[in-house]
């Protein structure tokens, strides 16, 4: 369902929960409000209007971060590991690989791939360091909040940092947290790992996560920041 409140399109997603919340949500500044399921239309709207100058503020200031340019995946580019820039080397190679040289990566690339399938290979390298990162990072989560998972694995999403699968314990981390810096690595480990003792975004659940991390709203401003 979607509204429209002066000129900001808002979707609506009705759930079993106990009260609305609004959420901005990056990179765009997409604006979702989410209800309990018998709260009338109106009373959505009329909570979206009374709420109107902070969601502008919201859009106004993802609208105002730069925008990276579209990467060819050729020698010269920036990309970033771990929130470190680093300049791409492009050396031709009939086996993919990829290696890490002081502030230089080097890919190992075939002649003619496309920028599709470059994209495709530089997902995997950030997978791969994720993958080496969270081995070491979930473990130690795990132990400070007396909380587990089942199993972890790493997939690419454009909407989420990460998703927890609460019956099945299971947690999924999106692969471009590679380009983050590792902090932000472990406030989502973090997240998703609360998730198995609260589903809600709660009072409760950012108490127990301000508990093992009390600048965690710093930390996410930093993860939703535009490389």
């Amino acid at each position: 369902m979607q509204i429209q409140v002066a000129e900001v399109p808002i979707e609506v997603q009705k759930k079993r929960i106990k009260n609305m919340h609004l959420y901005v949500k990056p990179p765009y500044g997409r604006v979702v409000i989410s209800a309990p399921l018998r709260v009338p239309d109106k009373a959505i709207e009329l909570f979206a209007r009374s709420n109107l100058s902070w969601v502008r503020r919201q859009i106004k200031r993802f609208q105002a971060q730069p925008r990276a340019a579209a990467r060819q995946y050729v020698s010269g580019e920036t990309v970033y590991l771990w929130g470190e820039a680093y300049g791409t080397v492009v050396i031709e190679s009939v086996k993919p690989a990829y290696k890490i040289m002081g502030d230089k990566i080097l890919l190992y690339l075939p002649k003619k791939s496309s920028m599709e399938w470059r994209e495709k290979f530089m997902r995997e390298v950030y997978r791969a360091e994720l993958i080496k990162k969270a081995a070491v990072l979930m473990p130690k989560w795990e132990q400070l909040t007396g909380l587990k998972a089942n199993e972890w694995r790493t997939k690419y999403m454009k909407t989420r940092w990460g998703t927890c699968n609460i019956v099945a314990k299971r947690i999924w981390l999106n692969v471009q947290l590679a380009e983050k810096p590792p902090v932000c690595l472990e406030y989502v480990i973090l997240h998703e790992l609360t998730h198995l003792i609260e589903k809600h975004h709660n009072a409760r659940f950012y108490g127990y996560v301000a508990k093992f991390m009390p600048d965690w709203q710093e930390i996410r401003m930093r993860l939703n920041n535009l490389t």
